[in-house]
């Protein structure tokens, strides 16, 4: 897609009702995000058995619904969006959810086609109540693709549910339901004033610099392009996903973003002393590839196979090491290019130091801006 001509429109958006979703997600997926996976197993267990099987089979399979989230009416908290969640027939309510009826658009032909085979088989099987082993093989490549090695086992599960409509929209709704009691109900007290302050935060920077350094300050190392041109941003605060992103492409032009918005010195297991940002920051450094890696990104913009051949070791090896200076906000990541081109965040590495000597003096802990 060509670069625009002139800066994106921005849009911001706000509601727990984000953090609704994306918190669990984020505990279904702990290490991804960096979480501590005996945390995420602890609160995880807190929800009946029966709807936790449900969620933890299906959900990240599904993933966040942020096009209907973006949709909902204010005030889009949790209650809210279980609510406007009940009106929907059970029979429905996944497929709307999921939009699965609505047409996607792209510049990308080969995109365009994917996207619609996946919606025809899906609305196909909820139709017919059944699905064909044709129908697993697409989903098995393309939840590889999105998730690593995942069971052909549990694919076939997964359209099992779908292939029950009715039965999916109820139990789905239960589950949420006993995950908002057990767990979101009191998270979300506590995270409500962190996203407003975070959303406070980011439009007052939009005020203090162009779209692009801002999408990359937000993004905590994403540059503006590739993927991510647009004529209008949806800009969300997120809690549970910092310092990654979520990001979905909708509405013609339009990308919505929920950028971390958790503070520094704030860890995301509720009561810990430690942050969670200074902790990833140091188990990343500690590691003597990593090291090596962040010294040749000092000094230049590389790719995963250039660092590779640099360190002679293999590219899978290098990607694993570039994925934990990511999740740390060490490097600045572009996807402008055939192959994703890394460079060392500097103010970053700076901010470690600092953040180091004001936690173990018990000073105010700075952002890694």
């Amino acid at each position: 897609m060509a670069k625009p001509t002139s800066s994106p429109q921005i849009v911001w958006d706000f509601g727990t009702a984000y953090e609704l979703f994306i918190s669990l997600h984020v505990l279904l997926e702990p290490e991804y995000f960096g979480i501590r996976p005996s945390y995420a197993a602890s609160v995880r267990a807190r929800i009946p058995a029966a709807e936790r099987k449900l969620l933890e089979e299906l959900y990240p399979l599904l993933g966040v619904p942020l096009k209907w989230l973006n949709a909902l009416p204010s005030p889009k908290d949790a209650i809210s969006a279980l609510w406007a969640l009940k009106q929907i027939p059970p029979a429905e309510r996944l497929i709307e959810l999921y939009s699965v009826r609505e047409n996607y658009e792209s510049d990308n032909p080969e995109e365009n086609e994917k996207h619609k085979a996946f919606r025809q088989i899906l609305l196909r099987i909820a139709d017919e109540g059944k699905w064909l082993s044709s129908d697993v093989d697409f989903f098995h490549k393309l939840f590889t693709k999105k998730h690593g090695g995942i069971k052909r086992e549990a694919v076939e599960s997964a359209m099992d549910w779908w292939s029950r409509q009715a039965d999916l929209g109820e139990a789905f709704l239960t589950a949420f339901q006993s995950y908002y009691q057990a767990f979101f109900e009191e998270e979300e007290k506590r995270i409500e004033p962190v996203l407003r302050a975070g959303l406070e935060r980011a439009q007052a920077l939009s005020s203090t610099m162009d779209f692009e350094e801002l999408f990359v300050e937000l993004s905590q190392g994403l540059q503006f392009g590739g993927e991510f041109y647009a004529s209008t941003f949806v800009l969300v605060p997120a809690f549970w996903t910092t310092p990654l992103v979520f990001f979905e492409k909708f509405g013609g032009d339009t990308m919505l973003l929920a950028f971390g918005a958790r503070p520094a010195e704030m860890s995301v297991v509720p009561g810990e002393m430690v942050p969670d940002a200074l902790v990833r920051s140091l188990k990343a450094l500690a590691d003597p590839t990593r090291l090596k890696i962040m010294r040749y990104l000092t000094s230049e913009s590389l790719t995963p196979s250039e660092i590779a051949r640099k360190l002679q070791l293999r590219p899978p090896t290098v990607t694993h090491h570039l994925r934990e200076l990511r999740l740390a906000g060490l490097v600045e990541l572009s996807l402008m290019h055939e192959e994703n081109r890394y460079t060392a965040r500097k103010q970053a590495l700076e901010a470690v130091y600092q953040n180091l000597n004001a936690f173990l003096e018990g000073e105010q802990i700075k952002e890694m801006a």
